[in-house]
């Protein structure tokens, strides 16, 4: 009865329009108030406990920092050498698009800082190029699920601890498979831009030549060299190094560039923390909901449900993989992780699975519900940074969530994907 309160309340409300977080948070109260032995300080303390995390300070530092490079000349100086070097090619700047989500997961290791900081640059140059907003805003919400599948990755800890397994062997497991979704992406945006020829449009007044565009540009693409090599010289962590990216764009924007005023900058942090507020109510409301799910044993129950109607191997992690889909949808990541590990692992264990790559599989399939309605994290974050209404994005999602999760099957049944690396550089065995 419980299961049936707190979905079917949460399904109605979002029937009627009621915003994610407020009807998750809603659905988790009138759940709690039907369970007798449960008080209402569980979904305070999930609210709290869900944003007062470290981590999530750099969602909110990578936010104005894509704000500061977006009005600072840093984004306009980028588009442009993106312009000269790949205007042409198929996929035009949606393939730039991709690869600096790629890159960037590299700097932010989180998904909703990566849609905020490139969908704020990248989405108005698309609409510009002549891409449809909403087509745009699905493909940097998908392409942002990279920031928890390219190391570092927080999410990657979290399944290492409780795994048991290297976060070394997890990181460099996590690099092949990041770029087999990365051009799966790419593919698709070329398919799907089939017949258009590239623009002859210019978007920016970045000189002549690719050179050129470099030369004025060369300030701008410095800055991510500095963010990681702050990070993988062990100068700064990942978060840390947010407010790196932030200190950067401001000197650069404002006493190189001179394109910034002094005046706009407090402007710009009001908006970026009224950006990120909603998503953390989202982020919030969810640890209080998941709290309840594994309350009511609902990820425990079907797993076991699912994984005990076959021992074959290749239809387990099938199953296993569908479940994680499912799960991934409606539970935050890092629940996630912790609640079904224990469950799922032994397992995959018994039937000759490495963790390794069992833990590179489960991060990726849970990293595509970022981009599932209903909660879908980075949908609704690029809703909100290019102003894109979400009944419309989630509409035009679901094509790239089919080419993500084709890509899974193929990382899921070829392990020879995630392992190489560590057996190559890691003399890892399993």
């Amino acid at each position: 009865m419980t299961t049936a309160i707190l979905f079917g309340s949460f399904f109605l409300l979002l029937a009627i329009g009621v915003p994610i977080g407020i009807a998750l948070g809603s659905a988790s109260l009138l759940a709690i108030a039907y369970i007798p032995f449960l008080s209402f300080d569980l979904y305070a303390l999930g609210l709290v406990s869900g944003i007062d995390s470290f981590t999530l300070i750099a969602v909110v530092l990578f936010t104005l920092a894509g704000s500061l490079m977006a009005q600072g000349g840093i984004s306009r100086r980028l588009v442009a050498v993106a312009d000269r070097a790949f205007g042409r090619a198929p996929g035009d700047l949606g393939t730039v698009t991709i690869m600096a989500c790629l890159f960037f997961a590299a700097i932010s290791g989180t998904g909703s800082a990566t849609v905020a900081a490139i969908g704020l640059a990248m989405i108005p140059a698309l609409v510009e190029r002549g891409y449809d907003r909403a087509y745009a805003g699905a493909m940097v919400a998908s392409a942002g699920g990279l920031g928890v599948m390219i190391p570092p990755s927080v999410v990657m800890i979290v399944y290492a601890v409780a795994a048991g397994v290297s976060v070394t062997a997890l990181f460099m497991a996590g690099i092949v498979p990041g770029f087999v979704i990365a051009l799966s992406l790419i593919a698709y945006n070329v398919w799907k831009r089939r017949g258009i020829p590239p623009s002859d449009t210019v978007l920016t007044a970045a000189g002549g030549s690719l050179w050129s565009a470099l030369n004025q540009a060369k300030l701008a693409l410095a800055m991510p060299i500095v963010v990681l090599g702050g990070i993988y010289s062990g100068i700064v962590t990942p978060t840390e190094s947010s407010a790196v990216a932030v200190v950067y764009a401001l000197i650069v924007s404002c006493f190189v560039y001179r394109e910034l005023p002094f005046h706009a900058i407090p402007r710009m942090m009001l908006d970026s923390a009224l950006l990120v507020s909603a998503v953390l109510v989202i982020i919030g409301a969810s640890v209080a909901f998941g709290r309840i799910i594994a309350l009511e044993r609902i990820p425990t129950e079907l797993a076991q449900f699912v994984l005990s109607l076959t021992d074959s191997r290749h239809v387990v992690l099938l199953a296993a993989i569908v479940l994680l889909l499912i799960v991934g949808t409606f539970l935050e990541t890092l629940a996630a992780i912790v609640i079904l590990t224990p469950v799922l692992l032994p397992i995959m264990l018994s039937l000759g699975v490495d963790p390794v790559h069992f833990g590179i599989v489960m991060i990726v399939a849970l990293a595509i519900g970022f981009v599932t309605p209903p909660l879908g994290a980075n949908l609704f974050m690029a809703a909100q940074v290019g102003q894109i209404p979400f009944d419309r994005i989630a509409a035009r999602i679901l094509p790239w969530v089919v080419t993500m999760i084709v890509a899974l099957l193929v990382i899921a049944f070829v392990p020879w994907l995630t392992l190489v690396l560590p057996q190559l550089f890691l003399d890892y065995g399993g």
